[in-house]
């Protein structure tokens, strides 16, 4: 009786899992690969549906594949007496999973030896081909590799950096903490903070390409609109900003217990232990209470919107920052409880002020339906579609819908895709750029998602897209490629702004309707493009041209605006060439 039911444990329906499956990674798998390709192409028979491809290459077949895995009550109906169906013998079993332990159990025996062929050359490369080598290798070699976030993804073994320590000073490629051009940076900023009046115009052209970490609190509460300009009203505002936002703890804290306020409070109590599990700084006891009270309050004084989940990631960036200002060593190690109360007040307050004034330029992406960012996904689509053609479609071919993706970016302003180190750069930036938070965020989503274009392009069904959109591996990020990253979106803003400048013009009357322009007479752009083709010019300025048209076509503005200037260089050089030619003839 106890053969047949062990042999009854391992029959498993075609359609339940826990089928039999080569396993990857393992030295000594259970079944022979080719056997096992076999056998599972005998059982893919019995599916009803079938399959172009090995794998789902879209949303739908990606569902009808998966809609099934989970159905009760298949073993009672399936015959277990066909032979497609094979029994495997518990006692081969149990001797093939002892064998793979041991084997697993040989590899943990050399460490050192993985450890210093993979750390004395920082800049080599090593190609995980599963999830499961990822797995294997990172028990080898924690320090020195990390975990690939899907299959056949390379990574070059680079310096750890700190999630939050030294998050200014510290980039990607390990470069010296303070440069001399740092130094004159820091100097610049401190003149312009201590002068009487701030310029806050030339602070925030200052700390467009990041703000030192020794005046980033100072210079955050003045960007954020925190702190007036004048030195001498500074203290008095702190003073009574703070004093304020306890007085709102101690009026509607103890709310929290009523009813009508118990699932907000519940709710921000079950995501605050989620905020950033991996840092230690985020998971002691004081400073969860901190969150909860910051995140609470401000729920009670917005109720058109409420909490939402994902403000609590908000919170974050202000108070690593805040309390940086006085703390030296590492941030994200640090125990708060070695803080006097009165500087825990401080910080706790002022990254309450700082995340409202943030949230009040987005506080549609938290209302009702969050039309917001529902708005925003939809515009970085129309983006993409326009600056990367290539990327869209193949969006569109596999049925992967931006909002399944970008709704996280626009929710959490991409917290979740880069380490904090990288968030607190990237905010630099959004504080100094106009409304940086609620339309620069656009460009820069839309740049993020055309920096992993190859990768995007490689994947070919949509579950490889999905776990690739949602896993992007920026572990290793620092300051170099956040700032080529807001290099990019800020020309994806720039060059959308002049074409929307251009059809805006109330002297332009766009013309729509074909694909392609067929009034070459009356489109300047293209009149640019044959005239040079031909080798004339029906103008002489291009700029002059475009300003005095009375009709524009819409492919070609979108298409050519970012050109002129190139356009305009070859016309130089084509009349240089015209004039040399003909002083040439004349002297002949």
């Amino acid at each position: 009786m106890a053969a047949e039911n062990s042999k009854q444990f391992w029959k498993r329906s075609a359609k339940l899992p826990g089928s039999i499956q080569p396993v990857y990674g393992a030295q000594h798998p259970p079944l022979d690969p080719r056997l096992s390709k076999n056998f599972i192409k005998e059982r893919s028979k019995v599916n009803t549906v079938p399959l172009k491809n090995k794998k789902a290459s879209s949303f739908h077949e990606f569902a009808r594949n998966t809609s099934d895995a989970w159905d009760i009550g298949d073993d009672e109906e399936e015959d277990f007496s066909s032979p497609s169906f094979q029994t495997l013998n518990s006692k081969v079993a149990l001797a093939t999973a002892a064998q793979v332990l041991e084997n697993h159990s040989k590899l943990r025996v050399k460490p050192e030896r993985s450890q210093s062929t993979s750390c004395e050359v920082p800049a080599s490369y090593k190609v995980l081909k599963s999830s499961s080598d990822a797995q294997l290798s990172r028990n080898a070699s924690d320090t020195c590799l990390r975990n690939p976030l899907h299959k056949q993804q390379s990574l070059p073994l680079r310096p750890i950096i700190p999630l939050v320590a030294r998050i200014s000073d510290q980039n990607a490629s390990g470069a010296p903490p303070m440069t001399v051009r740092e130094k004159t940076r820091l100097e610049k900023f401190r003149q312009l903070l201590s002068s009487h009046n701030t310029d806050l115009d030339e602070l925030r052209k200052c700390s467009w390409p990041g703000v030192p970490r020794e005046v980033r609190p100072v210079t955050w509460r003045l960007l954020s609109g925190y702190l007036p300009a004048n030195t001498e009203r500074r203290k008095l505002t702190l003073q009574r900003k703070r004093e304020e936002y306890f007085g709102f703890i101690e009026q509607y804290y103890d709310s929290r217990n009523e009813e009508h306020h118990q699932d907000t409070y519940r709710q921000i109590h079950i995501d605050i232990p989620r905020t950033n599990p991996l840092i230690p700084l985020f998971q002691q006891p004081l400073v969860q209470e901190i969150f909860e009270r910051i995140l609470f309050i401000w729920a009670i004084r917005h109720p058109a919107s409420g909490y939402v989940q994902g403000i609590n990631d908000l919170v974050t960036p202000f108070f690593v920052v805040f309390l940086s200002e006085y703390v030296e060593e590492d941030v994200e190690n640090f125990d708060v409880t070695n803080l006097s109360q009165d500087r825990l007040r401080s910080i706790e307050a002022d990254s309450f002020w700082c995340m409202s004034k943030l949230l009040d330029g987005i506080q549609d992406n938290y209302t009702f339906a969050q039309p917001g960012i529902q708005r925003k996904v939809k515009a970085l689509e129309e983006l993409v579609s326009r600056i990367d053609e290539q990327v869209h479609n193949h969006f569109r071919r596999y049925e992967v819908e931006y909002l399944q993706f970008a709704f996280r970016w626009m929710n959490n302003l991409l917290m979740r895709e880069l380490p904090l180190r990288c968030t607190i750069r990237l905010w630099d930036t959004y504080q100094s750029e106009p409304e940086g938070f609620s339309h620069f965020h656009l460009y820069v989503c839309a740049a993020f998602l055309i920096k992993w274009r190859k990768e995007i392009l490689d994947e070919e069904d949509f579950q490889g897209l999905l776990m690739l959109l949602q896993n992007l591996p920026t572990i290793h990020w620092g300051n170099e490629e956040i700032g080529l990253l807001l290099a990019e979106a800020y020309r994806l803003k720039y060059l959308c702004a002049c074409a929307r400048s251009v059809l805006a013009s109330p002297s332009v009357r766009v013309q729509t309707g074909p694909t392609r322009c067929d009034q070459v007479d009356k489109c300047p752009l293209r009149r640019i493009r044959v005239g040079r083709e031909k080798g004339l010019f029906t103008s002489p300025n291009p700029f002059s041209m475009m300003t005095h048209s009375k009709i524009l076509c819409v492919n070609c503005v979108i298409m050519y605006m970012g050109k002129v200037v190139q356009i305009y260089v070859l016309f130089v050089a084509d009349m240089s060439l015209y004039l040399y030619r003909a002083s040439r003839v004349n002297a002949s």
